[in-house]
């Protein structure tokens, strides 16, 4: 089947291999079995055998020695050129297979993840919501023909030992370096199920349900990202994150009231109803950015992704939402320690996107901010000598206070009391099996804290991991 045909999934991220590769599979399949061929110019009269041995032509003689294979000395070349290709492929595939975490059939990881990984008209109208239908499900389903086509091809037909352990291949590890490990096992199951797809419809049902669970592209396949701008006026690049960590809300002690808030907000916006931006504000160390790492888990499986920007790259705000705004995803622009010096401006560019620029924000983006101030921006006692001296010193402070009134929910995180920090230290001590009697547990807890940054949810945690790299087992 000529990948030339293909109509939908074109511009692979590895189109160079996969289309060296297809080639070579295809040339393959028209080998003939050397044992098959037919030798009619060697077939002869068994009567005209009996005198063939005693017939010479002097003249044939006197070259009788210099006589070569032709074929074979035109050949051997062209297969050393083969040899070569084909280690050169299988080489490429080996370093897919351990950046991805590949395992068993790599020439069928390798097209799944193609599958996987391509942002095109089909896969990105099947994210998150299923089959698109039309047109583009029939034009689709040509190319998935090609696809099964080389599926059903067998990369050992090429020959030696090395396809033979590239058909089942074995890693030394089983992570990868670019996906977290549910993302990785579900492209290598991907790629078992498409092997086994009785016809193409079947194929092309599994390809549709991937991207109804997981999405396509590094947005299907990674949860939280990271904005790298580029020099030049390039557009910025939104870079996935790859090892986010696994806090869930029920790893937070207390704070319910607060989780609660946050809940409701969050199922609001996931299910395409009207929500806030929101803005976790408090004292330090008691979970407000857990709580949002904790919502991205607890909901990446709905579509929910989140984006880290830092408050110098608010300029490239506008870009990042150019981006995101026709993917089926819900996107929350995460904002950590936000707060501002009353000489920094930057304040301003976020504004314009929370409230008040001319382009209105996608209905796909929130964003979330956890900040140690209420009000954002720094006020001090010598603010208020200084607007003594301004004519509208109240258009001064409402400047100030605007950004924070942007944030349609705000949920305060106060640092907890002696009997609330107990409580959390039991309750971390007992989920990480640390026997310690409950009187000389909270003794060492009080100890610990008076001299790491009082009573806090952070504190109590450190004192836990204390514990345990301490403690003879």
């Amino acid at each position: 089947m000529d990948t030339r045909q293909l109509i939908i999934y074109r511009n692979l991220e590895y189109q160079e291999l996969f289309e060296e590769f297809a080639g070579l599979l295809e040339g393959a399949g028209e080998r003939k079995d050397a044992g098959s061929l037919e030798i009619a110019g060697e077939q002869k009269d068994a009567g005209s055998l009996e005198i063939a041995g005693e017939r010479k032509d002097a003249g044939s003689l006197e070259i009788a020695g210099e006589q070569k294979d032709a074929g074979s000395r035109e050949g051997a070349g062209s297969r050393k050129d083969a040899a070569g290709r084909e280690a050169a492929l299988a080489n490429q595939l080996i370093e897919l297979a351990v950046t991805y975490g590949f395992e068993g059939n790599l020439w069928h990881c390798f097209m799944a993840f193609c599958l996987a990984n391509n942002e095109n008209a089909y896969s990105t109208t099947c994210e998150i919501q299923g089959g698109a239908g039309g047109s583009l499900d029939q034009l689709a389903r040509r190319d998935f023909a090609v696809f099964k086509d080389l599926f059903d091809r067998d990369i050992r037909v090429l020959g030696g030992p090395v396809w033979e352990m590239l058909a089942a291949y074995k890693p030394a590890r089983t992570d990868s370096k670019v996906f977290n490990k549910r993302i990785r096992d579900r492209i290598v199951n991907l790629a078992v199920q498409l092997e086994q797809a009785a016809d193409v419809d079947a194929f092309q049902r599994l390809v549709v349900d991937f991207y109804r669970e997981f999405g396509v592209g590094k947005f299907g396949l990674n949860k939280a990202f990271r904005v790298v701008e580029k020099e030049n006026g390039q557009q910025v690049i939104i870079d996935p994150i790859i090892n986010v960590e696994h806090v869930y809300l029920n790893d937070i002690v207390g704070y319910e009231l607060q989780k609660k808030k946050l809940i409701e907000n969050t199922e609001a916006f996931i299910r395409g109803k009207e929500a806030n931006n929101v803005l976790l504000y408090g004292d330090a160390g008691t979970g407000k950015s857990s709580s949002v790492k904790a919502i991205l888990n607890e909901y990446y499986h709905q579509g929910l992704r989140i984006i880290e920007v830092y408050k110098h790259q608010f300029k490239a705000l506008s870009d990042v939402l150019e981006q995101i705004k026709d993917r089926n995803y819900k996107f929350i622009i995460y904002m950590d320690d936000l707060s501002f010096e009353d000489y920094e401006l930057e304040y301003k560019y976020l504004k314009a996107i929370l409230e008040g620029g001319l382009g209105k924000r996608p209905r796909n983006v929130l964003i979330y901010a956890t900040s140690n101030r209420r009000h954002l921006i720094r006020e001090k006692f010598s603010d208020k000598r200084e607007l003594d001296d301004e004519l509208h010193n109240n258009d001064t402070v409402q400047e100030k206070l605007s950004l924070a009134a942007r944030f349609g929910v705000t949920i305060y995180y106060g640092s907890p009391d002696k009997f609330q920090f107990q409580k959390i230290v039991s309750v971390l001590a007992e989920r990480y099996h640390v026997n310690l009697p409950e009187e000389e547990l909270y003794a060492e807890a009080n100890k610990w804290e008076l001299s790491h940054g009082g009573l806090s949810g952070r504190t109590a945690s450190q004192f836990i991991t204390h514990l345990l790299g301490t403690l003879v087992e």
